[in-house]
């Protein structure tokens, strides 16, 4: 048997100001001729669908595995570049028995509104009719007709968090490796929720919803249960949670169970995502902790979900309040973090930092500051993956330490700070730039983590998203989308 696998992933917010470009993916992860063991996210599937083909004897052929940070949409030329090298690797090592791609479900290009079906599209025609196809998904994306009629078998993530990508990976290359020794013959089933929500699968309701969920996958002729969430800052037709069922060969079982979990997530609408509070309310209850250090999410300027990362909405508030012993991590701005490692550790300099990339970003900070730390090509670790954070400086300006890097991306664990020379424990204040990731790895030093929707580009007001294509009617913009049973 000879395995192809390859990956392209990114993730694309409509209303983010900054386009998604080859150098996207250069700069952050692409790699040719195989991934390394420890890789990051969307790269870790292919380890893992590595490591079990060989223990199964297989033959294993590595394509090109790209992945950018999430952003705005992505060039035209980039993504089909991209695409056409994939199936470039593909023709040069046919035949294959089975293919499996590491992919996201919400990458949009310009005149591309599915770039995960028009990929798989192309790759079923290289491939023929009788190859088992399968991608592992993140649960944010947007399932489309087209991926469905092209996969053989898809499996998202089940949590969010997403601590389970290689658990996911192990069970799509067993489903697709069971199909091509034609042990199994997967059937998918999707029922559409018509909701655009988020899900928080660690705490209640979602935490027994997927419990649930589980349960139902162990019935006798099913395969795998997975729920796509979709991407609520994803404005394209195919947008919406979803629930998808892969059985062995029973269309009509896979199709009931959908639409009985699929139903139940629909009576949980609305209490599914846990509510942020406005900045003011936010530093507030902070500020009247009495200990820390309180953590506080800036989820409006999460990198992670396509947010520039150079917001200053927190920080000018922190600075206009006094506050000092915080912490603030990671603004991006590769024009500062080139002054400060130019002018070295120790340095003191007047430096205008963050607000550059529009108004979601809020005005630049000017700061007399001192160069407190230097490091270049740091990483920090998540689970089992190791994600680049770029050079980084560490600034220190009126009691507040602000980590800066040249390479967008959401804050998961407290390395970032550590690694620095920063002890978290002893912060008042924590200020990080993500949602939901970085929770559990902070929960062993916070004496109290809060969601702080500050103004930015992505707001978790799902209900004032400006979404104008998709198809409706669609919870929250209308209150019953479907009859309940």
């Amino acid at each position: 048997m000879k395995l192809f696998t390859a990956g392209l992933a990114t993730e694309t917010n409509s209303f983010s100001p900054l386009p998604t470009s080859l150098r996207s993916f250069t700069d952050f992860f692409c790699v040719r001729g195989g991934v390394p063991d420890s890789a990051p996210l969307f790269a870790a599937p292919l380890v893992v669908f590595r490591s079990r083909a060989r223990a199964r004897g297989y033959t294993v052929h590595e394509g090109l595995c790209a992945f950018a940070e999430p952003a705005g949409p992505t060039v035209r030329a980039a993504y089909e570049a991209l695409r056409d090298e994939i199936l470039d690797d593909l023709r040069a090592a046919l035949p294959v028995d089975l293919v499996l791609l590491s992919l996201h479900g919400a990458m949009v290009a310009d005149g591309y509104d599915d770039c995960e079906g028009d990929l798989l599209a192309r790759v079923r025609e290289v491939v023929g009719p009788r190859v088992p196809i399968g991608a592992e998904l993140d649960p944010h994306g947007h399932l489309s007709p087209a991926m469905l009629a092209h996969a053989t078998a898809l499996i998202c993530f089940k949590h969010y968090p997403h601590v389970d990508f290689a658990e996911r990976a192990a069970e799509l290359f067993d489903i697709v490796a069971d199909a091509a020794e034609g042990r199994v013959r997967p059937r998918m089933s999707a029922f559409d929720c018509r909701m655009i929500g988020g899900y928080h699968t660690l705490v209640e309701p979602m935490k027994g919803y997927v419990e649930r969920l589980c349960a139902r996958e162990r019935e006798p002729g099913v395969l795998s249960i997975s729920v796509a969430h979709s991407f609520p800052w994803g404005d394209v037709p195919d947008a919406g949670t979803k629930l998808l069922v892969i059985t062995d060969d029973d269309p009509a079982l896979g199709d009931r169970i959908a639409e009985d979990l699929g139903r139940a997530l629909i009576d949980l609408r609305g209490r599914t995502f846990r509510p942020q509070l406005g900045l003011a309310e936010g530093l507030d209850r902070a500020l009247a902790c009495p200990r820390g250090p309180v953590v506080l999410g800036d989820v409006s300027d999460n990198t992670g979900a396509g947010a520039p990362g150079d917001a200053t909405f927190i920080l000018a508030e922190l600075r206009r309040r006094h506050v000092t012993d915080a912490a603030l991590a990671c603004l991006y701005d590769p024009i500062a973090v080139q002054i400060a490692m130019a002018a070295g550790e120790g340095a003191t300099l007047d430096i205008r930092v963050g607000g550059k990339l529009g108004p979601m970003s809020g005005d630049p900070v000017d700061l007399r500051a001192q160069v407190r730390r230097v490091a270049r090509g740091l990483h920090q670790v998540w689970g089992d993956s190791s994600n680049p954070l770029g050079d980084v400086v560490v600034l220190h300006a009126d009691g507040i330490d602000l980590v800066v890097n040249d390479l967008r991306t959401q804050v998961f664990a407290p390395d970032v700070f550590t690694a620095l020379g920063i002890d978290p424990a002893q912060r008042r204040l924590l200020v990080v730039k993500s949602s939901q990731h970085y929770r559990a790895a902070f929960a062993g030093v916070a004496a109290e983590i809060l969601d702080v929707a500050a103004p930015g580009a992505v707001q978790p007001n799902f209900a004032a998203l400006p979404l104008r294509r998709i198809s409706r009617p669609m919870w929250p913009f209308d209150p019953h989308p479907l009859v309940s049973k």
